[in-house]
């Protein structure tokens, strides 16, 4: 298949650019995908598809202030970068804007130098590798010199960074939200629990393999960058009883399905493990975890409508994009939601 037949056309308009005042109050499209038919809810009737027993996985990374704007030691130029994973003690892989001045041994300096990172590494298209230098504790001073790092096509200023978490965000580590989990408020999984659904985390630090754009025209030419997954004990155990019980399995999230996906393709069960995925879910891909899955609206052409595509058909998928076009649904990161199940 090629890159251009996951395109879709979208009216900008319908870019989300901010928040809902109330997280559960996203619309809904309900994807039924061995009917092949869909339906408009809203996300406050979310519990009324779930059963009692279901395990619901979660991705509970938290978005650290990623994005740091600086200056060349030498020359004065503007850098700008994004950290986006943690290599080694303070040595972190960053996506570097105006990378041509980058080389190594580069010295960027932020806010006069209370924060410094040599570049000790060049990878390709503005990947480098940098060791950051500094006095005190590192996550305090990212938090008060970095910025969260929105989405390019999110122009608005964000008031509460804390709406670009999730109400469940744990483990620091991510340059990009896990934004299926933006909907839910601890009061959504107080009735789920008190319907007997069981709830559980695995953690996908979000970074490039996510949100890069492809940029082959075939799509199995595209090598998918990677990211760092950790899954407990705990949910290894409640997910491989599920399986054994034939209990559903629902994924909130494309980071929450790699997480399963990789895990289970790396050991044919569910374990408790750490490691680095880089895998690329397109139609053709056979399926092992889940069930059902709840996800936001995706970019044309991206890794993550493919994705999307492979679970609940093509055709499916994209019919169900034109209808929430037509009637006007809110997209990408802030937007709105859909649920597609397996009944």
């Amino acid at each position: 298949m090629k890159t251009s037949d996951f395109d879709y056309e979208l009216p900008q308009e319908l870019i989300a650019q901010t928040p809902l005042g109330d997280r559960a109050s996203s619309r809904m499209m309900i994807i039924h995908k061995d009917r092949g038919t869909f339906e408009d809810s809203s996300f406050r009737h979310i519990t009324e598809l779930f059963h009692e027993d279901d395990v619901l996985v979660r991705n509970n990374t938290r978005v650290i202030p990623a994005r740091l704007f600086g200056t060349k030691e030498e020359t004065g130029a503007h850098v700008e970068l994004l950290l986006l994973r943690q290599m080694e003690d303070d040595v972190w892989e960053c996506l570097a804007g105006n990378a041509k001045v980058i080389k190594p041994g580069t010295v960027i300096s932020f806010h006069d130098g209370r924060l410094r990172a040599q570049c000790t590494g060049v990878g390709e298209k503005g990947l480098r590798k940098m060791k950051m230098l500094y006095e005190g504790i590192f996550n305090e001073i990212l938090d008060e010199l970095g910025n969260v790092p929105l989405p390019p096509y999110i122009r608005e200023k964000l008031d509460d960074p804390e709406r670009y978490q999730t109400v469940y965000a744990k483990v620091r580590g991510s340059a990009a939200a896990p934004t299926a989990g933006l909907h839910f408020t601890d009061e959504v999984f107080e009735q789920l629990r008190a319907k007997g659904v069981i709830i559980t985390d695995v953690t996908l630090h979000v970074g490039l393999g996510t949100f890069r754009p492809m940029n082959t025209e075939n799509i199995e030419d595209h090598d998918m960058h990677e990211e760092v997954y950790f899954m407990p004990a705990e949910t290894a155990d409640i997910l491989n009883l599920a399986k054994k019980e034939n209990r559903r399995i629902i994924a909130v999230g494309t980071t929450s399905v790699r997480t399963l996906e990789s895990v289970w393709n790396r050991f044919g069960e569910f374990r408790e493990c750490t490691g680095e995925t880089k895998l690329f879910i397109y139609p053709g891909y056979e399926w092992h975890t889940i069930d059902c899955m709840l996800t936001n609206f995706h970019l044309p052409k991206s890794t993550l409508i493919m994705m999307i595509a492979s679970f609940a058909g093509y055709d499916l998928t994209f019919e169900a994009y034109r209808h929430a076009v037509q009637e006007r649904y809110r997209f990408f990161s802030f937007g709105d939601c859909m649920f597609i199940t397996n009944e």
